[in-house]
C-alpha cells in the first residue's frame, strides 16, 4: 500500500503509502525474530544501524499514556482505513478475520480457525463469546455484513481492490462465514488480517448510519473501545474489560494530533507524549541522544520511490525514465533524508517481502535489477538519445517531511546533471496527501515522492499497483503480459510457483522503470523511559499494539 502521512516524517495513502522525515541513526538491537532480514547494515550512506525485534516487555500497568501521531483521522471507519493515521489507532480498536502479528506472521483473530478445503473457498470458524464494545455479542451475521460494506461500490471503500475475486460470503453456520472466489487468490487471506478483515457490530453501523467513524461509537471488539474525540486535538481509547483476549495494560490510550514535526518531536522530549512511530528523520540524533527514552528501529516493509504519474509525453520514454534514475543520488538521499536510516535500492520491494520464498527465488528477483550507483555520462547519453534535453518534467513537494522535500530536490539535481529541465511543484500537506485519491490533483505533475509500506508479507502486494487499473496505476501503465502474470502469481497456490511468477514481475517493473526505486525505510518508534512493550514492526498498522504498552518500571 502507499500511504500519506504529513508531517511526522512520511505520508502515505494504502495502496499506499508515504513517509515521514528524521535524522541521523543508530540502534538497539538484533535482527527480526522472524529471521527476515531487514535493510542492510550499511545502506551505503557510511551510517550502521541494527534492526530491533522488539521492546521490552511492560513490567506492569499504566493508568494511561499519551501517543503522538502527525495527523487527524478523517474518518475510523474502518472500509477508509487506508493510511497511518487511521490504522494507528483503529488497530487497537476494531478486529479482523485474521491478525498480523509484531512478528509479521499471519495468525488467527477473530476467526479461530480459517480452512480453505478447495482454491476456491475459505471458511472462517468464529470465537464464540466474542463481545462489540455496546454489548452484542459477534455472530457470522457481523461478519458477512462488515465484508459486505467492502465489496459494496457504493462505499467506494479503500481495500474493495482485496475483493475482486470474491463471489460470494455467506453464512453458512451460527459462527461461521463461507467466502466463494471466482478464481483462486493467494492474496485474500492475508488480507483479512489488514482493514480489510474487520469485523464490526451490524446493529452498531446500521444504528450510525452516515456518522459510523466520525462520532459515537465504532462498535467493535478490540481490547480498546473509543473514548472521547476532541476534534483538532486528540482522541482517547478506553480499555474494554469485556475484551476476549488478554487485556490491555493500560485504562486509557490518548492520541494527540500534532502536525509539526518540531512540535510532535518536542512533545516527546517533555513528556507531553510518551511516545510515537513515524519518527522525523531530522530528530533521530535528537531522540538518541536526549536521554528521556530510547528510539528502535524495525522491520519496515517500506520503500522509498519516486512515483511516475504519467506514460505520455516526456516520460513515456523509458529512456528518460532511466536517466533520472542513473542521475539520482540514492546514497546520499538516504544520509540527508532517512537521517542514515535505510539503504539505497534498486528493487521496489523489500527484501524483507520475500522471506518466505526459496532461495534460489529471491537471488532472481535481485539480479540485475536498476542500478544505484550514479553513471551520469550514460544518463546524459540516453536523454540525448531520446531526444528530451531541455524538455521539462515537474515533481510534486511539500513540506508535510523533509524526506519528501529532499527526494524531489535530489530528482530536481539529477535532471539538472542530465540536461532535463525538472520544475518543483510546492503544494500544502493537504494538497500532497491528495495525490493518493485524486486525479485531479495530479494534473501538470509528472513525478512525486512515494513510501509504500506492505499491509501483507508478500512482494505482490507492491507489483499488483501495475495491473491494468489497479489503483496506485497513476501512470496508467497496461501490458497485457503483466497482468497475466499478476493473475497467475495471484492464483497460484504453490508458494514457489508463485514466488517465481513474482519475480518475473519484479523485473518487469524494474526493466520498464514503472517507478523508480530509491531506498528501503525502517519502521521507527520512541518511547520514553515511563512505558514499553509497544512492537518496532510496521505490525502496528493492524496488530492491537497499545494493549501491550505498559509500565516500564
Amino acid at each position: 500500500m502507499s500511504t500519506s502521512q504529513a508531517g511526522a516524517g512520511t505520508r502515505i495513502l494504502r495502496r499506499r503509502r508515504f513517509v515521514a522525515p528524521a535524522a541521523a541513526v543508530a540502534v538497539l538491537a538484533l535482527s527480526l525474530a522472524t529471521g527476515c532480514a531487514g535493510p542492510p547494515k550499511d545502506g551505503g550512506a557510511g551510517v550502521s544501524y541494527k534492526l530491533s525485534a522488539d521492546t521490552p516487555p511492560a513490567k506492569g500497568g499504566l493508568d494511561s499514556f499519551t501517543w503522538a501521531v502527525y495527523a487527524e483521522p478523517p474518518t475510523l471507519d474502518y472500509i477508509s482505513a487506508f493510511d497511518y493515521p487511521q490504522n494507528t489507532i483503529l488497530s487497537n480498536v476494531c478486529e479482523s478475520l485474521m491478525r498480523w502479528t509484531p512478528q509479521l506472521t499471519l495468525a488467527p483473530g477473530l476467526a479461530e480457525k480459517a480452512s480453505s478445503p478447495d482454491p476456491t473457498t475459505w471458511i472462517y470458524d468464529l470465537r464464540p463469546d466474542v463481545h462489540f464494545h455496546d454489548g452484542g455479542v459477534l455472530t457470522a451475521d457481523d461478519v458477512v455484513y462488515s465484508l459486505g460494506r467492502q465489496t459494496n461500490p457504493d462505499n467506494a471503500a479503500a481495500w474493495a481492490q482485496q475483493f475482486q475475486n470474491v463471489a460470494g460470503i455467506t453464512k453458512t453456520g451460527p459462527l461461521q462465514v463461507t467466502v466463494k472466489l471466482t478464481q483462486p487468490d493467494s492474496q485474500f487471506n492475508q488480507y483479512m488480517a489488514t482493514a480489510a478483515g474487520v469485523v464490526a457490530s451490524k446493529a452498531g453501523i446500521e444504528a450510525a448510519g452516515k456518522d459510523y467513524g466520525t462520532s459515537g461509537s465504532l462498535d467493535c471488539t478490540g481490547p480498546f473501545r473509543l473514548g472521547t474525540w476532541n476534534k483538532g486535538q486528540s482522541v482517547e481509547l478506553q480499555r474494554f474489560d469485556d475484551y476476549w483476549g488478554p487485556k490491555a495494560k493500560s485504562a486509557k490510550a490518548v492520541f494527540r494530533f500534532l502536525t509539526d514535526p518540531s512540535a510532535r518531536v518536542n512533545a516527546m522530549l517533555t513528556g507531553e507524549a510518551d511516545g510515537g512511530y513515524l519518527i522525523p528523520t531530522e530528530s533521530y540524533d535528537r531522540l538518541r541522544s536526549a536521554g528521556n527514552g530510547s528510539l528502535y528501529f524495525g522491520e519496515g516493509l517500506s520503500t522509498v520511490n519516486v512515483n511516475v504519474t504519467t506514460m505520455t509525453g516526456v516520460l513515456g520514454d523509458v529512456r528518460v525514465r532511466k536517466a533520472l534514475s542513473l542521475a539520482l543520488d540514492r546514497s546520499g538521499f538516504v544520509r540527508t533524508g532517512l537521517g542514515g536510516a535505510g539503504s539505497a535500492t534498486g528493487s521496489l520491494t523489500t527484501r524483507a517481502a520475500w522471506a518466505a520464498a526459496p532461495e534460489h527465488v529471491r537471488t532472481e528477483a535481485f539480479e540485475g535489477l536498476t542500478p544505484t550507483a550514479p553513471d551520469v555520462d550514460q544518463a546524459k547519453a540516453l536523454i540525448k538519445e531520446a531526444g528530451a534535453t531541455g524538455k521539462t518534467v515537474t515533481v510534486a513537494t511539500s513540506p508535510i517531511g523533509q524526506d519528501v522535500a529532499l527526494l524531489a530536490t535530489a530528482v530536481q539535481a539529477a535532471g539538472a546533471k542530465i540536461g532535463l529541465d525538472v520544475q518543483l511543484k510546492t503544494i500544502a500537506p493537504n494538497a500532497f496527501t491528495a495525490l493518493f485519491t485524486d486525479p485531479k490533483a495530479r494534473e501538470g505533475i509528472d513525478l512525486f515522492p512515494e513510501t509504500y509500506y506492505d499491509s501483507i508479507t508478500d512482494p505482490l502486494d507492491l507489483l499488483a499497483n501495475f495491473r491494468t487499473g489497479a489503483y496506485q496505476n497513476f501512470a496508467s501503465y497496461s501490458d497485457p503480459a503483466y497482468d497475466d502474470l499478476v493473475k497467475r502469481a495471484t492464483a497460484a497456490t504453490d508458494s514457489t510457483e508463485r514466488f517465481t511468477l513474482e519475480a518475473q514481475l519484479q523485473k518487469t517493473a524494474s526493466e520498464q522503470l514503472l517507478w523508480i526505486p530509491v531506498a528501503e525505510w525502517p519502521t521507527t518508534v520512541f518511547l520514553n523511559k515511563r512505558i514499553t512493550g509497544a512492537p518496532t514492526t510496521i505490525s502496528y498498522l493492524y496488530y492491537p499494539w497499545a494493549a501491550d504498552v505498559g509500565a516500564a518500571r
